[in-house]
């Protein structure tokens, strides 16, 4: 059992002890370190949050303690009840909201829950905020309102169709398009929100749809990470129905991942750059993704005339180097799209739109589609280390050794090859070092990672 504190948020498992998973007396002290840092971060005299889950099943008693909490410390709620974390990040500024709470431990299988802290923009906190929140959390220096000046509770469950229409009114979304292409889709929403928002979208778009775990009851029949190994089911399914895709998402509605028409993956790394190459085809610019996603958006970017440029991994860096570099789409490569357009944060339901419109233009099939874009593979492997040994002097003896290579050092070590490339990240938590490669096939990406892993372990002794 778990409990890890971050900058963005806690999460962990139910149950327990106090201070080692997230029980209700961690969930109700670090909705009260957001509530407390919130007054100071905002003056404001009455502040108002949003908030929403996804349908774990320990959705409803997280929930029931973060809300009261917040009221305890006079704030006003507004609680959307089951809902996405990008619904709920765009119901922040529409109300105009102080902030916002998404209870939602994303990909993470059922027995975990966490809370997400979103800013009045309905965007996540950065490094610096996240850690003043984690000092409060420690100190435990709450304040909580005496009995007349209780915060109120406003439940409103209509954001996940104002979410839908706000995506179906977007310029480069073709309902007519995808209407007259009489798509059929089959939707694996691993018993959560998504359940109910993607096909409800899809329908209005006039897809058929063939549900495969939309009931919102947060028993996950697979483990909800979107990868291959545990898409079988959607994978048959989509074979067996004659379908033209399948779309899958995670509990939260983040993370976007198809299914081709022959039931193979489309693969999560190309769901951004299936997306950007629609998007900038029709309004052409800059992009970025994080370091350890695929070189296949900078070759879409090239094409359409644009610049491409990679972040630090996590949204909150992804998004910062979108508004540096006036970014029209960018994202992660676990299938997390990005479109300024509607917000800055990743939203499945924005990129399933996008993708069909993409699609219906075309007028090929998914795995033509997927054929188009250049071929790249990737590799992903961690070496676990004993904790005596120094993490950092690996890196910078990686770096030394390739400091011929083109070198990015913003978070770990990035080595771009002419045909390839490789990723050193050490984790924030454990003596690990996460080694991702990409090159034009999976043998040669398989082979590099383990030249890597041969020399980290020579370096290393080990």
């Amino acid at each position: 059992m778990t409990l890890i504190k971050s900058i963005s948020g806690i999460r962990g498992t139910i149950g327990g002890t106090v201070g080692e998973n997230l029980t209700p007396l961690d969930a109700v002290k670090f909705a009260a370190a957001y509530g407390t840092w919130l007054k100071n971060y905002s003056k404001k005299e009455k502040l108002i949050v949003v908030v929403g889950r996804d349908a774990r099943i320990s959705g409803p008693m997280i929930h029931n303690l973060v809300v009261n909490t917040l009221i305890g410390l006079g704030i006003d709620v507004i609680d959307l009840g089951l809902s996405t974390t990008p619904t709920v990040e765009i119901a922040v500024p529409l109300e105009l909201a102080d902030g916002g709470i998404i209870l939602t431990a994303s990909h993470n299988p059922k027995q975990w829950n966490a809370l997400k802290l979103l800013n009045e923009k309905g965007e996540f906190l950065n490094g610096e905020e996240g850690a003043k929140i984690l000092a409060i959390a420690e100190a435990e220096g709450f304040h909580f309102a005496e009995v007349d000046d209780l915060g109120e509770i406003t439940s409103n469950d209509a954001f996940m169709d104002i979410h839908i229409d706000e995506v179906l009114n977007m310029d480069l979304v073709d309902v007519d398009a995808v209407k007259a292409a009489k798509f059929k889709v089959v939707v694996d929403a691993v018993n959560s929100s998504g359940g109910i928002i993607i096909p409800k979208l899809l329908e209005l778009m006039g897809v058929e749809v063939v549900k495969l775990y939309c009931e919102p009851n947060g028993h996950f029949p697979h483990n909800p990470e979107p990868l291959k190994e545990h898409l079988t089911d959607i994978s048959e399914l989509v074979v067996k129905e004659k379908a033209d895709l399948g779309i899958v998402v995670d509990p939260d509605v983040d993370r976007l991942a198809f299914i081709s028409e022959d039931g193979e993956m489309f693969g999560e790394e190309y769901t951004l750059v299936a997306i950007a190459d629609y998007v900038l085809s029709k309004t052409p610019g800059n992009t970025v993704s994080n370091m350890s996603s695929s070189r296949a958006l900078r070759d879409v970017t090239v094409k359409h005339g644009g610049m491409y440029e990679a972040s630090a991994v996590g949204e909150v860096n992804v998004v910062e180097l979108m508004k540096k570099n006036n970014a029209i789409i960018g994202g992660e490569g676990n299938g997390g799209i990005i479109y300024p357009e509607s917000h800055y944060g990743r939203d499945s339901i924005v990129g399933a739109a996008l993708f069909l419109t993409h699609l219906a233009y075309k007028k090929m099939k998914v795995s033509e589609l997927r054929a188009s874009y250049p071929q790249y593979y990737m590799s992903k492997n961690k070496i676990e280390l004993t904790p005596q040994i120094d993490v950092d002097a690996i890196l910078a003896a990686m770096t030394e050794k390739y400091k011929s290579e083109q070198i990015t050092t913003i978070d770990g070590v990035k080595i771009d090859f002419a045909e390839n490339w490789v990723h050193l990240r050490k984790s924030n938590t454990e003596p690990i070092i996460r080694i991702y490669t990409e090159a034009g096939s999976q043998e040669l990406a398989d082979n590099l990672a383990q030249k890597i892993i041969d020399e980290i372990k020579e370096i290393a002794g080990i």
